[in-house]
């Protein structure tokens, strides 16, 4: 399965899960001690039954709402529109949630009046207003999810992170080449804005199960758990797919900012520790050599005249016929004792 198809799952999935819990604790609310103040009285466990209909129904239309947002609005249109789509999806939502509700209760509730008086019944606000800040409360959390990367809030939450631990993975860092350049001739402002779309077009590496670790300016650092980058190749094919993805737009930045943005890479793999890290502002944080080491092998690459390097204790790990490897030998790398035995990566 495409590592999309399984984002885009667990996109629904979260969703379908946060809309269930959120019936669910309206029915709890309004079931229990409780007398409801409309014509149509439903009995607790009838209730919850609906929630575990409703639920799902709603946070897979939501989650499709917010995929489609993320993969073809975001960034194509100015946040005026986005906030109009927004709007447009939350009324057609309540709209749909009202005929739905309307078709249970005359068809299983034996309730006869129209469909308008049933949709202003008293108390029905209340439950709008619900639904809505339900919405924004589900949005908010995929936005968190997105600063923190993607399924890390679930594991902050669980306190995956609050201690110290060990992990196996791969670092790749991706720098930007000849930036001072760049941002002389194109200005501060324009040079962000390319950088921008520069970072948005790197959103192609989800096919191959990256996470992206940080931004640093116009660099970036990418990450695998060791299986997930070495499955298919990922951690190789995440930046010649990124590359191409800037070749595909050669035109867009030529004529927005007369240049093609071209990037450098260095790859590495070890153990790391990883854990959360500040009071005020929390952010998750791997340590360790092997971080270090991989942004002194990117930092070779001009000097080495090659666009992708990759530490040969990894390359032995890496099989396949697209790539060519040509063994560099061993390095000294700034602030390391011990030399570095490389590898140059081109794609066949």
């Amino acid at each position: 399965m495409r590592f999309s198809t399984k984002r885009r799952l667990r996109i629904i999935r979260d969703y379908i899960l946060g809309w269930t819990v959120a019936f669910i604790f309206l029915s709890i609310v309004r079931g229990v001690g409780t007398v409801e103040v409309s014509s149509v009285q439903f009995k607790f466990w009838d209730s919850i039954l609906i929630s575990l209909f409703f639920g799902p129904l709603f946070g897979t239309i939501s989650g499709y709402a917010q995929i489609l947002t993320e993969e073809r609005f975001y960034k194509r249109f100015p946040i005026g529109k986005l906030v109009l789509f927004r709007l447009i999806y939350v009324v057609t939502l309540l709209v749909v949630i009202i005929l739905a509700s309307y078709f249970i209760v005359t068809q299983f509730m034996g309730e006869a009046k129209g469909i308008i008086a049933f949709a202003v019944e008293p108390g029905s606000s209340a439950i709008y207003f619900y639904i809505i800040c339900v919405d924004l409360l589900l949005l908010m959390l995929r936005q968190i999810n997105h600063m923190l990367g993607e399924n890390n809030l679930w594991k902050l939450m669980k306190g995956d992170f609050y201690m110290p631990r060990e992990e196996e993975r791969i670092f790749m860092f991706l720098d930007l080449q000849a930036s001072t350049m760049h941002a002389e001739n194109l200005g501060h402002i324009k040079y962000s804005k390319m950088i921008q779309d520069c970072f948005i077009d790197l959103g192609v590496i989800v096919e191959n199960e990256a996470e992206i670790y940080q931004y640093v300016g116009d660099e970036v650092i990418l990450t695998w758990k060791l299986k997930d980058g070495l499955r298919n190749n990922n951690c190789i094919n995440a930046f010649y797919n990124f590359k191409n993805q800037l070749q595909k737009k050669k035109d867009y930045y030529l004529k927005n900012y007369n240049c093609v943005p071209f990037f450098k890479a260095g790859l590495n793999s070890g153990i790391v520790t990883v854990t959360e890290v500040g009071k005020y502002k929390k952010e998750i944080a791997y340590h360790g050599d092997v971080i270090n080491t991989a942004a002194r092998i990117q930092g070779k690459c001009n000097e080495l005249q090659e666009e992708f390097l990759i530490a040969l204790k990894l390359k032995s790990k890496i099989g396949g016929e697209l790539y060519t490897f040509k063994d560099i030998g061993d390095i000294a790398l700034k602030g390391k004792e011990k030399r570095v035995t490389i590898a140059a990566v081109t794609q066949n």
